[in-house]
């Protein structure tokens, strides 16, 4: 996963960072799902491949970043948590 910062114009305009649009062409369509406070950019192009899987995520990570803001995470060491993820 790739992540970048950007910023949002008074236009409402949305610059992608060139890094993170290496495989975008000029004038591609693009869809924007709102989910709650995350957005998903996906190319309309790869739209039917996986729309539900992403939708999914989207859920998921709100989900977590609700559990986070209620303090519901905790601390734990790099080995305790692969050893947590393995049981995923």
């Amino acid at each position: 996963m790739e992540i970048a910062l950007t910023r949002i114009s008074s236009k409402g305009q949305i610059v992608i960072p060139s890094d993170l649009r290496e495989d975008m062409k000029e004038g591609e369509q693009l869809i924007i799902i709102k989910n709650n406070n995350q957005l998903i950019l996906k190319k309309v192009n790869d739209l039917g491949k996986n729309l539900e899987e992403d939708i999914e995520f989207a859920k998921r990570t709100e989900a977590a970043w609700e559990r986070y803001e209620k303090g519901e995470f905790k601390s734990t060491t790099a080995k305790e948590f692969l050893k947590d993820l393995e049981k995923w």
